[in-house]
């Protein structure tokens, strides 16, 4: 699944001397959030709890996943809600935007599946 994390070791592997060709080095950059969301996403697979699965709809965007959520206990107990995560080029610096897919009330979800967190 982690198809990005093999791109970026062979792209590292490839770079050997600058080039005087200043595009072919950009195209060959991979973001900042790429490599964070690399290692995260990694750690992500090993934490997360049995009532929560993550799916890529493509592996290499690692930006862009679906978290699904069945809690076992509680009032949403036996329930499952969808969640949509997209993470922006400034991350790290700018929180992901999450949206509830699923239709639920909650004082924190609005009605067109927002979520508030403050």
């Amino acid at each position: 699944m982690l198809t990005l994390a093999s791109k970026l070791k062979r792209d590292d592997g490839v770079k050997g001397p600058r080039t005087s060709n200043p595009a072919s080095d950009s195209t060959r950059r991979v973001s900042i959030r790429d490599k964070l969301l690399v290692k995260e996403v990694a750690e992500l697979e090993v934490n997360l709890p049995c009532t929560c699965k993550v799916n890529f709809p493509d592996s290499n965007k690692l930006h862009y996943f679906q978290l699904t959520v069945t809690p076992d206990e509680g009032y949403y107990q036996g329930g499952k809600f969808q969640f949509e995560i997209e993470v922006p080029d400034a991350y790290n610096m700018v929180p992901p935007k999450v949206k509830c897919l699923t239709r639920i009330w909650h004082p924190n979800i609005t009605e067109t599946g927002e979520i508030c967190l403050r």
